[in-house]
């Protein structure tokens, strides 16, 4: 897999790890994550980008894939690896 892909969330969010799970099922082996519960700055910023509040958001590469139910619908629709590998 090519494309880079990070996560703002949380610690303790549930959606957050079914997100990284579904993600390494996928053969994604690193994952930029970035806590928003360890930094205001960085929710503010995750704020501006994606004009959602909630975790995770998810990006791969530049597209803003949303969070773990855009991602899940993502996979089924059959558009994730496709994304992944930077197609």
């Amino acid at each position: 897999m090519s494309a880079r892909v990070l996560i703002y969330g949380t610690g303790v969010c549930p959606y957050c790890i079914s997100a990284e799970r579904l993600l390494e099922s996928k053969g994604v082996t690193a994952i930029e994550k970035i806590r928003i519960d360890l930094d205001p700055a960085q929710r503010e910023q995750m704020m501006k980008k994606t004009g959602r509040r909630t975790v995770p958001q998810i990006y791969i590469g530049d597209t803003h894939v949303g969070g773990y139910d855009d991602l899940f619908a993502l996979d089924q629709a059959g558009g994730l690896l496709p994304l992944l590998s930077g197609n």
